[in-house]
């Protein structure tokens, strides 16, 4: 199948619904294939909801209501994808008691197709994270972190493609540099590559040897670092690189009420979108496939 290109018309939600018209479908939108895309990040092991007196998050987030939502979403659309970009581990009493197999066990029931891996990850060091990932029946995604003789290897993929109705969508994930952040020993072996380099190299095979339609980038390198421009984030990633089309983003916890758009190097459009931090928000984006173009549409819901 031949990769598409992208319409500039996008219909943009914010969590209250509120939309803007999807205009120059004309008589071509009722062959359009529809692909949702639904992703979180920054979970933090938010299990439960908010309690009912919290002072900024009252009753909000918890994975029942994430479930339910999913699973309206999914009987709406099969064709949906449900992506996660980092630190599912670390923040209450489930991971300290249970070192992840809780979150995984849920994420894998809410039906989660990736994740990527955020720097929470190795809270618990290698041997225990390599132990936890036998609780999710979902992908590991990293692709600028190196695993050889670790007790990671094999066991996280540098990317993961999807067919879903006959379109092919190409998934990989990127890291956090882990020094600074993470005590040494407890990701002792695992090197940190450039991601801007890493995503030219992934992105070419994705496109040009898998012929992917659709490119989405999980992301735990952060939204943006106003203080040190030189730090690698996803404005930055957009800028410097080709061929990605969606970048879900982690790390900095940013409350996005709805994606952004940057120019990559070849003055195309890339999209990215992050929501917040404990299950709070949604994403949701809507990409609709033409036999020539695809349109999107996105919206963040509070959960």
């Amino acid at each position: 199948m031949k990769r598409r290109n992208f319409l500039k018309h996008i219909k943009s939600s914010t969590i209250y619904g509120l939309t803007l018209p999807l205009t120059g479908l004309g008589s071509s939108s009722n062959k359009l294939k529809k692909i949702t895309i639904l992703h979180t990040n920054d979970v933090h092991s938010h299990i439960d909801p908010f309690p009912e007196n919290d002072p900024i998050n009252p009753k909000s987030g918890g994975v029942v209501a994430r479930s339910n939502l999913i699973n309206f979403i999914k009987k709406g659309n099969p064709n949906t994808l449900v992506l996660d970009a980092g630190d599912v581990f670390q923040g209450t009493p489930y991971f300290n008691f249970f070192e992840g197999e809780v979150e995984l066990k849920l994420m894998s029931k809410m039906g989660y197709n990736a994740s990527t891996l955020g720097n929470h990850e190795f809270d618990n060091g290698i041997e225990k994270l390599a132990k936890s990932l036998k609780h999710a029946n979902f992908s590991f995604l990293n692709s600028n972190y190196t695993f050889k003789n670790t007790a990671l290897e094999n066991k996280i993929n540098r990317y993961k493609i999807f067919n879903v109705d006959g379109i092919k969508i190409g998934v990989f994930g990127l890291g956090i540099e882990l020094n600074g952040l993470v005590e040494k020993k407890l990701y002792e072996g695992i090197n940190y590559l450039d991601p801007v380099e890493i995503s030219s190299d992934i992105t070419n095979e994705l496109k040009f040897n898998h012929n992917c339609d659709l490119i989405i980038c999980l992301s735990h390198l952060g939204f943006s670092y106003s203080k040190d421009k030189n730090i690698i984030c996803d404005l930055v990633l957009a800028k410097k690189t080709r061929n990605i089309d969606l970048i879900i983003g982690g790390h900095t916890h940013t409350f996005l009420e709805k994606p952004i758009q940057i120019k990559n190097l070849d003055d195309k459009n890339v999209l990215i979108n992050q929501v917040g931090c404990f299950g709070i928000n949604l994403g949701k984006i809507d990409f609709y496939f033409s036999t020539e173009d695809i349109v999107k549409r996105s919206e963040n819901i509070k959960i």
